[in-house]
């Protein structure tokens, strides 16, 4: 339990990444360098995360890229394993998670502004606006309707800890920090063959679910009067 709260906690907290990268990205006004950032950007979301662990695994090895560009700064001594550190997997989950899914994750957003009257940008102009002010006082209340129910969702997938990317990711060393209820679930109900326990688990982790989109959703009803229903 403290495993699934706090890398889903953590990831909530990253929640307005996407956003604030889709309004910059809607401020670039070369059209090829625009298309270049959302290329990189989108691309890794097409990548499982068998692939992704797997160039991970590469990378923060003994042998791997990141040590040897930290030992190149002098910021570490000696070689660290990082996915046999316990300490470190919490921080290895969140950040490959934001490059995975930041680009794919800001195409909902983009799509939102996209419908926003030229004419308030104009407007604003004539008043004397600059680029930031324009940013905050009418994209961000334009789409604040669509940042709402995504908030909803992503509350509502608390107890959720990405089972793919965890599965991918984890050893018997870190155990005791990436043993989530997602990993739980599947290993009491395939490898121990207690079915019957596992469903009931996984129905406990559905019912917090279902009761923090209701109280996610009555929230934002009366503080936006926007919900979901």
């Amino acid at each position: 339990m403290k495993n699934t709260l706090g890398i889903s906690l953590i990831k909530l907290l990253t929640f307005p990444l996407p956003i604030i990268f889709a309004l910059f990205l809607n401020e670039v006004r070369s059209l090829r360098f625009k298309r270049a950032i959302q290329t990189i950007s989108y691309l890794p979301h097409f990548l499982s995360w068998v692939v992704l662990g797997g160039i991970l695994a590469t990378w923060l090895s003994d042998i791997g890229i990141i040590n040897h560009i930290l030992m190149g700064l002098h910021l570490i001594d000696e070689p660290i394993s990082y996915l046999a550190e316990p300490k470190y997997f919490w921080t290895i989950v969140i950040t490959s998670d934001i490059w995975k899914e930041l680009g794919w994750s800001a195409i909902i957003y983009l799509a939102a502004i996209t419908g926003i009257s030229p004419e308030m940008y104009e407007a604003a102009t004539i008043d004397g606006a600059g680029r930031f002010q324009k940013m905050w006082y009418i994209t961000v209340p334009a789409i604040k309707a669509t940042i709402s129910i995504l908030f909803i969702l992503a509350v509502s997938g608390v107890m959720s800890s990405n089972f793919d990317q965890i599965l991918v990711l984890r050893n018997s060393l870190n155990d005791s920090a990436s043993n989530v209820i997602d990993y739980y679930v599947y290993y009491t109900g395939i490898s121990q063959g207690r079915y019957s326990y596992s469903a009931a688990v996984g129905l406990f982790k559905s019912v917090i679910a279902i009761t923090l989109l209701l109280i996610a959703n009555q929230v934002s009803k009366k503080l936006n009067d926007t919900s979901l229903f």
